[in-house]
């Protein structure tokens, strides 16, 4: 029986045995190590591709049988590397079946390929994929953020001294890792190891190396090759909950190791050919996260960075925003979107951008329907809204963003939402449909200030060759963003809204040129947000247009009831 995956019915379910189609041999007495181990199982499943079944003068029906095993572990052999977890389970089972049958691993011998009994022996590697395994049998997913809280390890902040200058890094050290392996039962059966053993030999094989079983975690993201001097010294880097964690205890060993895990996790649905000629590859894995690869002369060297989004749940505004006074920013940005309100959500990358704007589309009345588009599927907004009218658009290698914002101008969209705007051509789009192309927009920027963010759009404008004067350019900009809510994060990782700012045309312009004024309505201080000016008359009109009698009430005294404080 095969599941939807065209695996199997789970993980585990008998793949491909050995002796199928090879008679069982001895294993020869020369010492078993990971390293022969590896280079041969290649050999080994390529064996068993390329047996002819016609040979084995078996009934049609066994014949079939084995066909089909056979087109199963061909299939999983080309998708276990890109982020199909079915896939990836399916080709460990059949290591294991490799491990029991060829080799006959058994609770001695295994001892050679990690000393499970010799804490001395095992390096700090072992013994992080040991911890790493025995927290995901309790904790999936969320075995490395366990394995992180629960031994303290982020509670202390490493320096690093680099030509005087001190700067404080997140670094999870070999110390650390003996630390925590002493104080957790590391007491495995035989079946435990061999896990252990065959998660090894597939990572080397044709999985992700080091960051095979990190890259699966519910984490922000995962990078390689952008720390170390020597080939042997290119580690790995966690991104988690806004946090860069420095992982130099793993490496990925050599130039050649870490070009195969570059040419592997960028190769989902084939994206084409990564060259000299074509440095970088920006794509999706199968889990829809979003992997970037560069390699030399474009980059320094060979560099990944993967950007995981099963780590963004849901979050209620009021579960989101939690320091004093969050009530003010909750009723502020409830009363913008249900106003019909144009909204850039900015700030740097880590800082809860896309958390952030997922919350906000709660307030967004269930009448108006969603388009979508994205450079990757980050926000997933059907699987949080699945009762809503939404559809989601991601740019392709044919399929431009910009033809993907003049598709949705066809599709019956109310309410467009950009899940970053970061092309010159889908910010000119994006303002001209805020003119005439839909009800309202939100979307996300990288921006650091209001102003930067009006000149970035103005610039965008120019530079697709919508305008040719910065003056109309910029007029056009600020008639339809009116409000920026931007987002940070301290070094603790804690996200905020840093402010919000209402963006006010002018009809003149003001000594330095400019058709705008920012005006700060939020501003967080000190661990606690705090109205600071009114909403322009303007926009108090422009939201009411959009609310029902009783709902401009409830704005009218919710508003005053805020700013009686100022």
């Amino acid at each position: 029986m095969i599941n939807r995956t065209g695996y199997g019915k789970r993980a585990g379910m008998p793949g491909i045995s050995t002796k199928k189609f090879f008679e069982r041999k001895q294993r020869t007495p020369e010492p078993l190590s990971l390293d022969s181990i590896t280079k041969e199982t290649g050999e080994h499943f390529h064996g068993i591709l390329r047996a002819n079944l016609y040979e084995l003068n078996i009934k049609k029906n066994r014949y079939e049988e084995l066909a089909e095993q056979k087109r199963r572990l061909r299939k999983a052999l080309r998708n276990c590397g890109i982020g199909d977890i079915h896939a990836k389970e399916y080709v460990k089972y059949s290591i294991t079946e490799m491990l029991a049958e060829k080799y006959q691993i058994d609770s001695r011998n295994i001892e050679e390929l990690i000393p499970f009994s010799d804490r001395k022996r095992l390096s700090s590697q072992d013994k992080f994929e040991i911890l790493l395994f025995i927290y995901k049998k309790e904790y999936q997913g969320n075995a490395l953020e366990k394995l992180i809280v629960l031994n303290g390890i982020m509670e202390k902040e490493s320096e690093i001294r680099e030509d005087s200058v001190q700067e404080e890094v997140y670094e999870i050290t070999d110390e650390d890792i003996d630390e925590a392996y002493c104080r957790t039962n590391t007491g495995l059966t035989f079946l435990e190891k061999l896990e252990i053993v065959t998660q090894r030999i597939y990572q080397e094989y044709k999985g992700l190396g080091v960051i095979d079983e990190i890259r699966d975690m519910k984490i922000d993201g995962v990078s390689g090759g952008v720390s170390g001097l020597s080939e042997d010294e290119k580690s790995v880097w966690v991104f988690y909950k806004g946090k860069s964690i420095y992982l130099p205890f793993l490496a990925f060993g050599s130039r050649r190791e870490l070009e195969r895990v570059c040419r592997n996790i960028c190769r989902y649905q084939h994206p084409g050919q990564l060259s000299e000629t074509r440095g970088y590859i920006v794509n999706e894995m199968a889990d829809h996260s979003r992997v970037v690869v560069a390699r030399p002369p474009f980059s320094e060297n060979w560099v990944f960075f993967v950007r995981k989004f099963d780590s963004i749940e849901f979050r209620s505004m009021e579960d989101l925003l939690v320091d004093k006074n969050s009530h003010i920013p909750v009723t502020l940005i409830k009363w913008l979107i249900k106003g019909c309100r144009v909204v850039a959500v900015t700030g740097a990358q880590g800082s809860g951008k896309t958390t952030l704007l997922m919350s906000m589309i709660e307030f967004i009345s269930p009448v108006h329907t969603l388009r979508v588009q994205e450079q990757a599927f980050e926000l997933n907004l059907r699987r949080t809204y699945p009762k809503r009218n939404i559809v989601s658009f991601r740019e392709t290698e044919s399929i431009s963003g910009h033809a993907g914002l003049d598709l949705q101008k066809k599709t019956d969209g109310a309410v467009n939402i950009l899940g970053e705007v970061v092309s010159h051509e889908v910010a000119g789009w994006m303002i001209r449909m805020g003119q005439t192309g839909s009800l309202f927009t939100l979307f996300t920027h990288h921006a650091t200030t209001s102003r930067n963010l009006v000149l970035a759009l103005r610039n965008s404008l120019l530079y697709a060759g919508n305008f040719n004067r910065e003056d109309v350019a910029e007029q056009q900009v600020v008639d339809v963003v009116s409000f920026d809510v931007h987002m940070n994060r301290d070094k603790d990782g804690h996200r905020y809204v840093e402010r919000i700012t209402e963006i006010i045309p002018l009809e003149t312009p003001d000594e330095n040129g400019h058709y705008f004024r920012e005006e700060d309505l939020l501003v967080f201080l000190e661990g606690s947000y705090f109205f600071k000016n009114p909403m322009s008359e303007r926009s108090e009109w422009e939201i009411k247009r959009f609310l029902t009698k009783e709902e401009r009430k409830c704005f009218d005294e919710e508003l005053s009831l805020s700013f009686s404080g100022i």
